[in-house]
């Protein structure tokens, strides 16, 4: 059924009665050459990279057991109040100017104080009106006003991650639930906000959790998925965790492009656990990626990462694009802005 790829690359979504255990069994090499047709087939060569900022970094209230930012554990993490405007804005030309599809202001907590969202409106505004580049945020739970407020300053996509399987949630989170997360999204989604969220796997989930988790994200409408693998960081609970091999990275990237046949797989953190910075991972379905050197638990630059592609035959924005907007669209952005 899912060897060649020709049981849903015309589009046909896999639910939750399809008999999804055969992806977990059925070989490698076949699963990624059948994911591989259903990219081209509905995505073709046409590869989407975004960048992240941290807008914020540290003190974060929430308790995810996974993450160097919590207040709730002891950590090398680099701690930093809101960067100003003008900081944001040369870190976002310079992405643009290296070809990078969408950039991201990535704050840590539960949500903006309002003296920062404030703030935070001021640089998507200008952020707007002086670039090209398309503009993502990920601020944690926000108000239905707050995102629509967001998307008005011209942030076209908002980031929040579901992070693992309603059943695994609260093994990783206690001081928010699965279901807030699936509220903030469809908040931001009734905002009129595209939505990029995805997971983190190796923390202890099973083949039938990331399964759930891919058909959830299916089910939310969601076309930019970054698939992040657990880097396990000192000082935090998971510290411990054996590292996931990269056979098993590898499945669940094509598992989800069979799931998520027409949204973007982006490859996100712990590309460091597989050979080559994760170049196998775009014969196995993904189409997307994030990409440097702001992403702490991956070793990829832009330009590495634009060179491997380039290598792969893949299209890329042309690199050196001007840093001031110029007026009308980038014809080359045209239909591809499903970023971040």
């Amino acid at each position: 059924m899912y060897k060649t790829g020709k049981r849903n690359h015309n589009g046909k979504q896999l639910t939750r009665q399809d008999p999804l255990q055969e992806l977990v069994t059925a070989d490698l090499q076949e699963l990624k050459r059948g994911a591989d047709l259903i990219r081209r087939e509905l995505l073709g060569d046409r590869v989407d990279l975004c960048t992240i900022l941290s807008g914020i970094s540290g003190r974060c209230s929430e308790n995810c057991r996974f993450c160097a930012q919590s207040s709730h554990y002891h950590t090398a993490c680099e701690e930093h109040g809101l960067l100003d405007t003008e900081t944001i804005l040369q870190a976002a030309r310079t992405h643009q100017i290296e070809g990078v599809d969408r950039f991201s202001i990535v704050n840590s907590g539960k949500g903006p104080h309002p003296d920062d969202f404030e703030e935070i409106i001021k640089s998507f505004k200008t952020l707007k009106q002086e670039l090209e580049i398309g503009l993502c945020a990920s601020l944690g739970f926000l108000t239905g006003e707050q995102f629509r407020r967001l998307r008005e300053a011209g942030a076209g996509r908002f980031h929040c991650n579901i992070e693992t399987s309603r059943r695994f949630f609260p093994e990783i989170c206690t001081t928010h639930s699965f279901e807030e997360k699936l509220e903030n999204i469809r908040r931001a989604q009734d905002a009129g906000l595209e939505i990029c969220s995805g997971v983190i796997i190796g923390m202890g989930e099973n083949w039938e959790d990331r399964i759930d988790m891919a058909l959830t994200l299916s089910e939310l409408g969601i076309l930019s998925i970054p698939v992040n693998s657990l880097m396990p960081i000192p000082g935090t609970p998971l510290e411990a965790t054996p590292r996931l091999k990269e056979e098993e990275i590898l499945r669940t990237i094509a598992i989800f492009r069979y799931i998520n046949p027409k949204a973007h797989i982006r490859l996100a953190g712990g590309r460091a656990l597989m050979a080559d910075n994760g170049r196998e991972c775009f014969a196995a379905g993904a189409s997307a990626g994030i990409t440097g050197n702001m992403l702490t638990t991956s070793a990829s630059t832009t330009a590495g990462d634009r060179q491997m592609l380039r290598e792969l035959g893949r299209i890329l924005n042309p690199d050196q694009r001007h840093p001031q907007k110029k007026g009308g669209e980038d014809p080359s952005l045209i239909g591809h802005q499903q970023a971040h």
